[in-house]
């Protein structure tokens, strides 16, 4: 099991969330980042829809009361175990009475915490993801809060090594800009996200449609697992007027009456009716979970084949990362002398 002794606000379990029930008015849910969060099952050879813990503020501490595999990924929390830095994108054993403390992220905004087995929560509506809107699923149906005890899934693997194994980061490997280095760090430069033209795009004005492909944007404080609302030039339609509410769905960039943007995410509503000037492709949500208040983002049209070839990188990546573990980890059951 593992203990929680420190958390704040909105830290939850979260997994792929629930597809599928927008007709019932529920938001997906699951995790911002579904990239650090199967990434992580993928290096402990769970499957991938497997729940996590989904860390998005910080300090954060936690005991292990029983030996395990974990693997951290998604931001660098500066995360240590008794003491001793893990790395991100790490796997490594624990055992009975280890604590793990993490810090606000040096690069990025969510950890992902997984564990062998994964976190054994009740499925509610087919997910163990925390709907934090609706107040069910995951851990009581609320975020995390000191002295929670977190079933683990049974199995205990180890390492080859003592020291565990870890991976490269996607930053630091997929690319989204032609004309820029492998991953868009938000340290680094703007954070380019793909994106394809939504229905309405065509209602907004030369100008507003120029902004929006060539413009730096920031993201507001005003952001949440909802969505993410950006900073920069007013995009304005040709002509104004009241829609019909239509449904919507993480990655759409609908635009309010102020102009501002705004990228809908895991938590977002169901249906909403301001227009939708693009969406952001799923091959690049994991981009904008990682960004923080205050980090420039910019779009870039992309094709449907583009596109494609995005989802089928992800997916190697993923695979590299289960071929890794088999190397890295010992199965549960295996005899395995340390």
């Amino acid at each position: 099991m593992i203990e929680i002794l420190k958390t704040l606000p909105l830290n939850s379990v979260q997994d792929l969330g629930r597809p599928g029930k927008r007709g019932l008015g529920i938001a997906r849910a699951g995790a911002l980042d579904t990239l650090a969060m199967m990434g992580a099952n993928a290096l402990l050879g769970n499957a991938p829809q497997e729940a996590v813990l989904e860390i998005q503020m910080f300090p954060v501490s936690m005991r292990f009361t029983q030996r395990t595999l974990i693997a951290l990924t998604g931001a660098d929390s500066r995360a240590e175990i008794n003491g001793k830095r893990l790395p991100p994108w790490w796997v490594r054993e624990v055992h009975p009475g280890d604590e793990l403390h993490m810090l606000p992220p040096l690069r990025g905004a969510r950890c992902y915490l997984a564990v062998h087995g994964g976190i054994d929560v009740p499925e509610v509506l087919g997910s163990r993801s925390t709907a934090l809107r609706y107040g069910f699923g995951g851990h009581r149906g609320r975020s995390l809060q000191k002295g929670d005890v977190l079933p683990v899934g049974a199995g205990a693997a180890s390492c080859r090594s003592s020291a565990g194994f870890g991976a490269r980061a996607p930053a630091d490997v997929l690319k989204s800009d032609p004309d820029g280095a492998a991953g868009d760090t938000p340290n680094d430069k703007d954070i380019c996200l793909r994106v394809m033209r939504a229905a309405e795009y065509d209602l907004f004005d030369e100008a507003s449609q120029a902004a929006f492909e060539n413009a730096t944007w920031t993201v507001s404080t005003q952001s949440d697992r909802m969505g993410y609302r950006l900073s920069g030039p007013s995009l304005q339609r040709k002509v104004h007027g009241e829609m019909r509410s239509h449904p919507i769905v993480p990655g759409v960039v609908q635009v309010p009456p102020s102009g501002q943007p705004i990228v809908q995410l895991a938590d977002g509503n169901s249906a909403g009716g301001y227009p939708k000037i693009g969406f952001v492709i799923d091959a690049d949500l994991w981009r904008i979970a990682q960004a923080r208040p205050g980090a420039r983002l910019r779009f870039r049209m992309c094709g449907i084949a583009e596109a494609r070839r995005a989802q089928a990188e992800v997916e190697d990546y993923l695979t590299g990362l289960r071929e890794q573990a088999r190397y890295g980890r010992v199965p549960a059951g295996s005899h395995h002398m340390r």
